[in-house]
């Protein structure tokens, strides 16, 4: 490996890491002067309104220096990139007038249909038209699980970090630097985003961000190890690189059902709440879950390479999660039916068990200010 394949990625790195720090405040601006700010209710976990337009920082952050730092783009990267632009552009519209969920969900699938129709696709079954279907709904899922995610301070930002450089070397150790520029800098542009992200929160990414976060992890680890080997292989591999998402959005959906409770709508009993009921601090709380992302990141890639046993890595793996989702499910996320009266006051302590309600259990207006 080359000094001259290296210095277009890391330089995509330092440019995207400054583009976002520089643009995430007066993208907090831009936010705040629209009254695009998510403001605190029963089913969230923040304490104050928050703009959150933070997400188009993230996206310019990651496009810029690959405009100017790379060369050559074959098909797949521009159907990348253009997927991914896509998606965000999708995701801003969405934080500005708020989609009906299934014209969101048609444009992901026709984006997730070209990028496997330009070629990348998960090879774990055989004829290439079902291949491109399970890749079309992995990405559509996975999408919108990293949306999920952006549940917390600092939380998807810190993921895609770590997942991201990851995923950047092992494209640049593999010969892919076109895919290592985007990746690191994705990893890059929401690392200058948690500047303002991280607990507490000053700005949100919104699904500008978290949309386009998940589209472009999902499609760069499809098009580094869609292709790397079996079924096990590949399943593993993809597996691992989402494996706190795909932890994360199984918990919560298994949590929701069993609560009786509509799975789709918000609320804050992800991975993030749980740790912080279980005593984790506000900033502890993204750096776990980074430390996560990136281990299991690594173990993916590593299987993905044939450095370690598909088969034990793949039962470690399913065990693992399992473990961690009847772990996490035995923590009280949900308030008990005669806490009810005190509407979003009571989740706002069962998440933050530091707030002080008052003696009547109710949060005042001036405890919830606007980031």
């Amino acid at each position: 490996m080359s000094i001259d394949a290296v210095a277009p990625v890391v330089t995509a790195g330092l440019t995207s890491l400054a583009v976002a720090a520089a643009l995430t405040e007066p993208m907090r601006r831009v936010a705040l002067r629209l009254n695009l700010t998510d403001r605190p209710a029963a089913h969230k976990a923040h304490l104050r309104a928050t703009p959150y337009l933070g997400g188009v920082a993230v996206a310019v952050a990651t496009f810029v220096p690959a405009t100017f730092l790379l060369r050559h783009w074959d098909a797949r990267l521009v159907t990348l990139a253009l997927g991914g632009l896509l998606i965000a552009v999708l995701g801003l519209v969405d934080d500005v007038r708020s989609l009906h969920p299934l014209s969101r969900l048609g444009v992901e699938t026709a984006v997730a249909a070209l990028l496997a129709a330009a070629g990348t696709r998960i090879d774990i079954i055989g004829p290439a038209w079902t291949d491109a279907v399970v890749t079309v709904v992995w990405l559509v899922v996975m999408t919108n699980s990293f949306n999920l995610l952006d549940n917390s301070d600092g939380a998807a930002g810190s993921i895609a970090a770590a997942t991201g450089v990851a995923l950047a070397v092992y494209a640049l150790v593999n010969g892919r630097p076109g895919v290592a520029v985007l990746l690191a800098g994705l990893a890059a542009g929401a690392g200058g985003f948690l500047s303002q992200n991280w607990p507490p929160a000053r700005i949100f990414m919104g699904d500008t961000g978290s949309l386009f976060i998940g589209f472009m992890i999902g499609g760069s680890a499809v098009a580094l190890v869609g292709s790397s080997g079996g079924t096990f292989q590949v399943g593993a591999a993809l597996l691992l690189v989402t494996f706190v998402a795909t932890v994360d959005t199984t918990l919560v959906v298994v949590s929701r059902v069993r609560a009786g409770r509509r799975w789709l709508d918000g609320g804050t009993d992800h991975i993030a709440h749980r740790l912080r009921r279980l005593g984790f601090s506000r900033p502890q709380v993204p750096a776990t879950l980074a430390v996560l992302a990136l281990a299991s990141t690594a173990l993916g890639l590593l299987a993905a390479s044939g450095a370690l046993p598909v088969p034990t890595v793949l039962i470690t793996t399913l065990a693992a999660g399992a473990a961690a989702i009847w772990w996490l499910l035995r923590v009280p996320v949900y308030p008990q039916p005669a806490s009810d009266v005190a509407d979003g006051a009571t989740l706002v302590a069962i998440v933050d068990p530091a707030v002080d309600l008052g003696p009547d259990g109710v949060l005042s207006p001036a405890q919830a200010p606007v980031a």
